[in-house]
């Protein structure tokens, strides 16, 4: 196994001070009798032309060093961390922590590390004893990974892999074939997660833009890397919306920052109040 430590990521604090008013309250315990909808991050890295990707399926790198470290750094500070089954199929993602001093990475037990969270309503993602998440639960590097999926879609393989390293499946009733956003983040905090930072990929970072889910999303922020991918590639681009026959802007990002991270800009803003 490799030294953790030569694997850990540093963050600077002058430049930590500029993301943190965007990060989810430090308290994580409540007085309410029902639990609270956790506090979601939206963030994702995306190209000049608003692209994720060159294509569908393929891994592509855009955040530089220091943006690269943010996203760790802000990992920390969720209690869990959230993509879609298509980039668990398309990155394989190790889905942790690496900053220096949390579990792990030079920290005590878990400290500090984020609950890893597929959403995959059709048992699409092929987890078994080589994806990246679930060797590093073994090796104490993270958390046993957590999928959100339809009833009856994790077959017994993939259920005993995830549960082999302390993960769970968590299976939603409904005839549906999309799951509701309210209904997942409500399974979440029943299982007493607090923040979730959501981090892809496009279908999910779209579904969440949507005007319909846009208020269960409390900060956005975005690695903006200096190139063009070109047409064809996964951007982000949701639906339009029309009031009165007419198209207006869907939203717009609210307590506005522009942070210069490396050759990267990180944009941090909110899309409500409070």
């Amino acid at each position: 196994m490799s030294n953790p430590s030569r694997d850990a990521l540093y963050f600077s604090q002058s430049d930590a001070e500029h993301i943190t008013p965007y990060l989810p309250p430090q308290s994580t315990t409540s007085t309410s009798t029902s639990p609270p909808k956790p506090h979601v991050t939206l963030t994702f890295a995306t190209s000049l032309d608003s692209s994720l990707s060159l294509s569908p399926g393929v891994q592509t790198a855009l955040s530089g060093p220091p943006s690269k470290a943010m996203t760790h750094y802000l990992r920390s500070h969720h209690d869990a961390i959230l993509v879609g089954c298509g980039t668990a199929i398309a990155d394989d993602p190790s889905l942790n922590c690496r900053i220096a001093g949390v579990g792990g990475y030079g920290g005590a037990g878990l400290e500090g590390q984020p609950r890893p969270v597929i959403v995959d309503p059709k048992g699409r993602w092929d987890v078994d004893d080589a994806s990246k998440v679930v060797k590093l639960a073994r090796e104490g590097r993270g958390k046993g990974v957590w999928v959100v999926s339809k009833k009856g879609s994790i077959n017994v393989e993939k259920r005993g892999v995830v549960e082999s390293v302390g993960g769970k499946v968590f299976e939603l009733e409904g005839a549906e074939e999309k799951m509701g956003w309210k209904e997942i983040l409500d399974v979440l905090a029943k299982e007493g997660i607090r923040s979730v930072m959501i981090e892809g990929g496009g279908a999910v970072i779209n579904d969440l833009l949507s005007t319909e889910n846009m208020e269960l999303v409390e900060s956005v922020i975005v690695t903006i890397a200096p190139v063009w991918l070109g047409k064809g590639g996964v951007q982000v681009c949701h639906d339009a919306r029309v009031e009165d026959g007419q198209r207006v802007p869907v939203s717009r990002l609210k307590d506005v920052k522009w942070v210069p991270l490396g050759e990267d800009v990180v944009l941090c803003g909110r899309l409500r109040d409070g």
